[in-house]
């Protein structure tokens, strides 16, 4: 058993006798019971590690001695140090999160509850210390227990439950837990309209949980009523979290705060969370994410690439013309012009025109002015054809574990447009296309599988991915990239490159090419 389960089980114990003697009211103990035994028990099933547990104990202690004391200036030294804990947590979420990036969405919800406790953590600490945040005191506290409810506990509900059965429902119900957690937080600082929609959009997901639950495939039967009935009881709190907000937008109200503290919040602390745990905790399901496996180049660059990036990592012997020795190693009977271009690329020129989508190009434009100063996918806003040149630079071997690397360095009008640095690896039988583009303190990799449609060579991301690789995380990116080479005419190719984010389309590029 982890030490944080043992600490929760503990804290049972202890609750009961804080109950006992604790000289504030009752409903205090609802945040308290989610601080020392649902908290540290779901923690411990999904991402325990020595550093929580050592701050874990002293956070316990001096929640318990909040409750055990009178108000006093102390507390506010005891919810710092609570606060810390919380935070401490936050960052064991953001680098799991490193660890793996943008895949598996059920695990990026874990991620995100993770972060969103130390949100808790702060307005939990603004509470004690009696920081004006503009709202009531006790709107302050209902803040605190309603990040670690529903910002802790439901987002890792969901992902542990996104582990199990994962539908196209999936992709859209955990988003929207999201939004709404932002939303309401957002409507009660500044919209009671906004805080409606956020109930609403709350509504949404729970209920596509709730569907979720009784079409998820159980480990046990108990965890699937237990979960069941996890998710059914946050479905009817939540309606009467709409009558609360009907009544704020209305001002026709039917729910006071008083109601809404005992039955929502008893609800919520003992059928969703309480039951939720005992599901999480007893029957933690297996992450499914698998750490993909590809070589990573270890050239990283600077503030500013380049083309003095490639200084003094030229290679002293042999020279090279092409992105590629031999083609063939990717199994395929290819275009003899497409083979020829990726075996001597130094002998053909390339001329670009790219496209930036409409809704896109603020954000290029900002891009524009870093990626001019970094001299690296450094593209132009405008349309307009333009010829790129370069080299094509064998990189000395003890420089990347990569096996023989080449740089092709790209130029529009003598500013560097690219640095990527290309290899190719073999894995289950498959050759893959390594291209690293060296960026500051980090490397962006592009593991492309290569396919034919008809006279088409296809590179594309889509089977393995693009990721981000700084210290020791390889992080994927939201981003993939296809690419489209054919024969146009006798010593004449044509090439589309387009990229995606987050599945939307931003980015197309035109390629002309033509042997010298």
């Amino acid at each position: 058993m982890r030490i944080l389960h043992k600490l929760g089980l503990m804290n049972m114990v202890i609750l009961a006798i804080v109950a006992i003697l604790t000289p504030h009211d009752w409903y205090f103990l609802i945040l308290t019971a989610a601080q020392l035994i649902f908290v540290p028990i779901v923690l411990s099933s999904i991402h325990e590690t020595k550093q929580i547990v050592w701050f874990a104990i002293p956070a316990f202690l001096a929640v318990i001695l909040i409750q055990l004391t009178p108000d006093s200036t102390w507390h506010a030294g005891f919810a710092a140090i609570y606060l810390i804990y919380t935070l401490a947590v936050a960052f064991e979420g953001v680098k799991r999160f490193l660890r793996r990036g943008f895949t598996h969405m059920e695990e990026s919800f874990i991620d995100l509850g993770m972060m969103f406790l130390a949100v808790g953590g702060m307005w939990f600490f603004a509470y004690e210390a009696g920081i004006d945040t503009g709202f009531s005191p006790i709107m302050t506290w209902l803040t605190g227990i309603h990040f670690h409810y529903a910002g802790f506990l439901l987002p890792v509900f969901a992902g542990i439950l996104g582990r199990l059965y994962k539908s196209k429902l999936y992709q859209w119900v955990a988003p929207a837990l999201v939004l709404a957690l932002v939303l309401v937080a957002l409507g009660i600082t500044f919209s009671t309209t906004l805080e409606l929609i956020s109930v609403f959009v709350y509504i949404f997901a729970i209920y596509g949980l709730i569907g979720m639950s009784f079409r998820a495939g159980y480990q046990h039967n108990v965890q699937k009523w237990l979960f069941r009935i996890s998710f059914l009881a946050l479905g009817i709190s939540i309606l009467f979290s709409l009558l609360y907000a009907y009544g704020n937008w209305s001002g026709y109200y039917t729910m006071t705060i008083d109601f809404m503290i005992k039955f929502h919040g008893l609800t919520n602390a003992l059928l969703f969370a309480g039951i939720g745990t005992i599901a999480a905790s007893s029957f933690t399901p297996p992450q499914r994410y698998e750490k993909p496996v590809f070589p990573v180049s270890e050239l990283r660059g600077g503030l500013s690439i380049g083309e003095s990036f490639l200084t003094g990592k030229k290679a002293n012997q042999d020279s090279t013309s092409g992105l590629v020795d031999d083609m063939d190693v990717y199994n395929l009977e290819l275009n003899t012009t497409v083979k020829d271009f990726y075996e001597n690329t130094s002998d053909y020129r390339l001329y670009a025109s790219v496209h930036w989508k409409t809704w896109f190009k603020p954000f290029a434009a900002i891009y524009k002015l870093i990626s001019h100063y970094v001299q690296q996918i450094n593209l132009p806003l405008s349309r307009k054809r333009v010829e790129m040149i370069g080299d094509v630079i064998l990189i000395k071997p003890e420089l990347d574990s990569r096996k023989k690397v080449r740089a092709w360095l790209r130029k529009i009008n003598h500013h560097t447009t690219f640095v990527a640095l290309y290899s190719e690896h073999t894995f289950s039988g498959e050759t893959f296309m390594n291209i690293a583009l060296p960026l500051p303190g980090s490397t962006m990799i592009g593991v492309l599988n290569l396919t034919q449609e008809q006279d088409q060579l296809i590179l594309s991301s889509e089977k393995v991915g693009i990721f981000l690789a700084f210290r020791e995380y390889v992080m994927k990116l939201p981003i993939s990239e296809r690419f489209k080479v054919w024969e146009t005419d006798v010593g004449q190719l044509h090439a589309q490159h387009n990229m995606w984010i987050f599945g939307l389309p931003f980015l197309s590029i035109d390629y002309d090419i033509e042997r010298k």
